[in-house]
């Protein structure tokens, strides 16, 4: 199978299993609450609950927030497809549909998993944000603020998918506040940010990291310039205790890069010294790749 092939079936699969595991955590441990996501799923269960308590609609057993939210994805749908391209569009769609489904069709049941509703909230959003994370680390995203957040990410330094969530949900947690009690509001709001921290570190082309690479063998920088297409700044040094000669390259990566780095400069020289640094702050002329 060739590398592309590998990489777009493993993309698919994080895409299946992530959009499982976000709809697993907020219909078995945050929906039977009543508590409420953040986000645009968020949104989608207020609409879901306008129209069932105001408007005395009846679906039945089935939650129609799933079907809400892919109805106001739409229109973020076409944004993926102006911006983000076609490739993500694409993977988004399948996405989008794999949780609509999941929403829809795991039941929800009439009490949580777990009756402490604090344990919940935390265990519901690690799920959920883990199952966010896969999607996302797979090239992929769940729709709503994902896309916004992958989107203003690439324009702006220091953003994140988990900073968009925290935004969105002032505004969902705010309405939240005007029509319930302020109880369900504090413990959605403690989903919400474990949600959006448990996606964050699980979407790893999101963290910055410099490598710092010390080597006697030469063709590692050209090797990585050609494989990854990151610039490689070198400099020549040498070891105190021997005095002999060695070279120093530095590169910034995504921590999404860091096997291929390690593989890249292993196969060249086995011996080479690596230190990797997590979580730079990077200014200047850095392309991410979400």
């Amino acid at each position: 199978m060739k590398p592309a092939q590998k990489k777009q079936l493993t993309g698919l699969f994080y895409a299946v299993c992530g959009g499982v595991l976000f709809a697993a955590g907020v219909n078995l441990f945050i929906t039977p609450l009543d508590l409420y996501n953040g986000g645009f799923m968020g949104i989608a269960q207020l609409i879901r609950t306008l129209l069932t308590s105001v408007f005395h609609l009846s679906f039945g057993q089935t939650d129609i927030a799933g079907i809400v939210y892919f109805l106001i994805n739409l229109p973020l749908l076409y944004l993926a497809w102006q911006k983000m391209g076609k490739g993500f569009f694409a993977r988004t769609v399948f996405t989008v549909i794999v949780q609509t489904a999941a929403l829809t069709l795991i039941p929800i049941p009439e009490r949580s998993i777990i009756d402490d509703r604090l344990t919940s909230c935390i265990i519901g959003g690690l799920i959920a944000g883990f199952g966010s994370g896969l999607v996302l680390r797979g090239g992929s995203s769940g729709g709503g603020q994902d896309i916004l957040g992958l989107y203003f990410t690439k324009k702006f330094r220091n953003f994140s998918v988990g900073k968009m969530s925290n935004i969105i949900n002032i505004f969902v947690y705010g309405v939240c506040l005007l029509m319930f009690d302020l109880e369900i509001v504090i413990y959605s709001l403690i989903y919400g940010v474990i949600y959006a921290m448990a996606c964050d570190r699980i979407h790893i082309q999101n963290i910055n990291m410099s490598v710092m690479i010390f080597t006697k063998k030469l063709g590692i920088s050209k090797a990585i310039m050609e494989e990854t297409g990151r610039g490689v700044t070198n400099w020549d040094g040498a070891g105190a205790y021997t005095n002999e000669t060695s070279y120093i390259l530095f590169v910034m990566i995504s921590k999404y890069e860091v096997n291929q780095i390690r593989r890249i400069v292993q196969n060249i020289d086995p011996n080479a010294f690596m230190i990797f640094t997590e979580g730079c702050s990077v200014e200047g002329n850095f392309e991410k790749r979400l």
